[in-house]
C-alpha cells in the first residue's frame, strides 16, 4: 500500500490559508503538493493586483503572520499601534511563497481549466472574498441598457480600474454603494486624492477605536485583549467562576452589556463621530462580527474625512437601479443621484460555486452546501441559558437561514470518513494567522490518517456536531449566516479564536493554553506564534509513540 504522503494534493487558492497549508503539508512529508490560483501573484485578497494605497486591515503587527516567517514592523508602528496596510500584507505573502521546507476514481478530483488535473486529495483555500456579489439591478449590463457609458465596477476591481473610474468621473462625483470596510477604504482613498466622492449606505459596520495604542499585553493576551473578548463575550462553553457569573446572572449580564456599550461610546468619541451622524447607525459590538478596528484613528482616515466633509454620506438609502438618463443611480426613496462612476462595495458570494458545479445538488453531494435545519431541530440541539443572550438586538429565526455543513469548520461532515477533501480559510475569525496555521496542521494529520487525531466516528455524529454548532451561531450571532457566504462562515470564532484553536489542539492531543502561566498569570500572557512553531515535531513525536505502542 502506498504511503499517505505519496498522495497528489491540490490546493486551490494562493492566499494566506493556501500558502501555509502547502508549507505545512510539504514539511510533513507530502511530496506531491500543487497550489492552483487564477491570480498572477500570491496573496489572495492581498495579491498585488488587488491592493491599492490606503487599504488597511483589521489586524495589528503579529496577528496576521505565520510561525515560519517573521513579519517586519509596519511604518509608524509606534504611533499607530502596529496597524497593517495592504502593502504590508502583499510583501509578506510574496516572502512566504519563497520559503521551501528541507485509489480509485470516486476518491479523486478533477480540476478543469486548460487541462484536466487529477488529485487524490483537495484543499479549498479560496476564502469568502474573491467572488464579487453584484445586485442584478446594479450590474454593468443594466447600466448599458439604460444608455450609460460610465464605469460600473465592483470594489474588488478598484485597483485595476481606478484610473478609468477617475477619468470617467470628471466633474461628477464617484458614487460608492455600501457602508462596510471596503466602501470606507475606497471612499477615503478617493477623498485623499481630492476626488469628489459620495457613499450610499443603509447601515455601516460597528467600530472599535482607542485613545492610545495599547501594548501587547492587552492586544495579544488570552483574556484581557481589547475588547475583553473571552471574559465579556459569551461563548459556547463558559469556563471559570468569574465568567459564569458574568454570563449566567442578571448582574453579570448587566455589567457585560454595559461594558460593550461603553466601548461603543468610547470608540465614537475617539473618532469624533457626531451624535447625529449616520455612522452611528451600526450594529451592536456584542452581537455582530461586522466590526472594524480603527486603532487610534488617523488624521486622514475615513471618519476624519467624513467629519471634514470630504466624503458625502447619503444615508439610510439603498441604490435600486440605473436611471433612464444614463447618468444617475436610483435610490429607494424615489431620489436619484448623479454619478460619473459607480463602485459597488456590495460584498461577495461563495467562492466555491465557481470551482464546482454551482448547482445545489452538486454542492450537497460534496458536502459543502449549507443544509436546512428546522427551528425545532436547532432549538433542541443546545440549551445555552446565558443571561447575556436573552435580549437579541437582531432578527429572529429565518426559514432561509441554512446551517454550515463543515465539521470543525474544516471537513464536509458527510464526507468526513473519506479523508479526501478539506477547507482552510472558511472560519470567520480575528486572528487569521494563528487559526490558519493550526488548521493546516489539523488537515495534515487528517490526510496522514493519524490515529491520534480525534474525529467523529461516523457521518451522523459529524453532522450532529455541525447542527449543534449552527444552533450556537444562530444564538450568539443571529444575523451572521444571512450575510456571510458559506465559504467564510463555516464556523465563527470572532473574539473566541483561542478557544477554537485549543479545541483543534485537543483533537491532535497537543497541549492547550500554550501561552503558559497559572490561574493568576494566564490572563496576562501574550499569545505568540512561537508557541506553535514546533507543531510538526510535536505531532511526529505523538505519531512515533502511537506506532511504538501499537507494536
Amino acid at each position: 500500500m502506498a504511503p499517505p504522503t505519496s498522495a497528489r494534493i491540490g490546493i486551490i487558492g494562493a492566499g494566506a490559508a493556501g500558502l501555509i497549508t502547502a508549507h505545512t503539508l510539504l514539511r510533513d512529508g507530502f511530496c506531491n503538493v500543487e497550489v492552483l490560483t487564477r491570480d498572477e501573484t500570491p496573496g489572495g485578497v492581498w495579491a498585488a493586483e488587488r491592493v491599492y494605497p490606503g487599504l488597511s486591515i483589521n489586524n495589528v503587527h503579529g496577528k496576521f503572520r505565520f510561525s515560519p516567517l517573521q513579519m517586519p514592523p509596519p511604518a509608524n508602528a509606534t504611533a499607530t499601534g502596529g496597524r497593517l496596510s495592504g502593502e504590508d500584507m502583499t510583501a509578506y505573502m510574496e516572502s512566504l511563497l519563497k520559503i521551501r521546507p528541507s485509489g480509485n476514481h470516486t476518491d479523486t478530483w478533477a480540476v478543469t481549466e486548460v487541462e484536466n488535473i487529477i488529485f487524490d486529495k483537495l484543499v479549498l483555500c479560496t476564502g469568502g472574498c474573491s467572488e464579487p456579489k453584484i445586485p442584478e439591478e446594479l450590474a454593468p449590463e443594466r447600466a448599458k441598457l439604460a444608455g450609460s457609458t460610465r464605469p460600473v465596477l465592483h470594489s474588488s476591481q478598484f485597483r485595476a480600474k481606478l484610473d478609468d473610474a477617475i477619468r470617467a468621473g470628471g466633474i461628477d462625483k464617484i458614487l460608492v454603494v455600501g457602508g462596510g470596510k471596503s466602501a470606507q477604504d475606497i471612499s477615503a482613498q478617493l477623498a485623499r486624492r481630492n476626488i469628489p466622492v459620495s457613499m450610499v449606505l443603509t447601515t455601516t459596520d460597528a467600530v472599535l477605536a482607542t485613545p492610545i495604542p495599547y501594548p501587547a499585553i492587552i492586544r495579544k493576551s488570552k483574556y484581557i485583549r481589547l475588547p475583553p473578548s473571552m471574559q465579556f463575550s459569551t461563548e459556547i462553553r463558559i469556563l471559570g467562576s468569574c465568567r459564569r457569573f458574568l454570563h449566567t446572572s442578571w448582574l453579570g449580564a448587566t455589567l457585560v452589556h454595559a461594558l460593550w456599550t461603553f466601548l461603543t461610546w468610547a470608540s465614537f468619541w475617539v473618532l469624533a463621530v457626531p451624535s447625529n451622524s449616520p455612522l452611528r447607525n451600526a450594529p451592536s459590538l456584542f452581537w455582530t462580527v461586522r466590526t472594524n478596528d480603527e486603532g487610534t484613528g488617523s488624521k486622514d482616515g475615513f471618519h476624519a474625512l467624513v467629519n471634514a466633509e470630504k466624503i458625502e454620506l447619503i444615508a439610510t438609502s439603498r441604490a435600486v437601479g440605473h436611471a433612464a438618463d444614463g447618468q444617475s443611480i436610483l435610490l429607494d426613496h424615489g431620489r436619484s443621484v448623479r454619478a460619473g462612476a459607480v463602485i459597488l462595495a456590495t460584498g461577495y458570494t461563495s467562492s466555491w460555486d465557481g470551482i464546482f458545479d454551482a448547482s445545489e445538488e452538486t454542492m450537497n453531494d460534496i458536502g459543502l452546501g449549507r443544509h436546512c435545519v428546522s427551528e425545532s431541530s436547532i432549538t433542541c440541539r443546545g440549551d445555552w441559558s446565558y443571561t447575556t443572550l436573552t435580549k437579541l438586538s437582531s432578527t429572529s429565526f429565518k426559514d432561509d437561514q441554512r446551517a454550515p455543513s463543515l465539521y470543525r469548520g474544516i471537513i464536509p461532515a458527510k464526507n468526513i470518513l473519506r479523508k479526501n477533501l478539506a477547507v482552510n480559510g472558511a472560519i470567520f475569525t480575528t486572528n487569521n494567522g494563528y487559526v490558519f496555521e493550526v488548521t493546516a496542521h489539523w488537515i495534515s494529520s487528517y490526510f496522514l490518517g493519524d490515529g491520534f487525531l480525534r474525529l467523529s466516528s461516523s457521518t451522523e455524529e459529524a453532522v450532529a456536531w455541525t447542527d449543534q454548532n449552527a444552533a450556537w451561531l444562530r444564538k450568539r450571532y443571529p444575523d451572521t449566516l444571512t450575510y456571510a457566504n458559506e465559504s467564510y462562515s463555516a464556523d465563527v470564532a470572532f473574539w473566541s479564536w483561542p478557544q477554537l484553536t485549543d479545541g483543534l489542539l485537543a483533537d491532535m492531543q497537543l497541549p492547550t493554553m500554550r501561552s503558559g502561566g497559572n490561574v493568576f498569570t494566564l490572563p496576562f500572557k501574550v499569545i505568540d506564534l512561537n508557541e506553535i512553531k514546533h507543531f510538526r515535531e510535536e505531532r511526529a513525536a505523538i505519531r512515533a509513540d502511537s506506532a511504538s505502542s501499537a507494536h
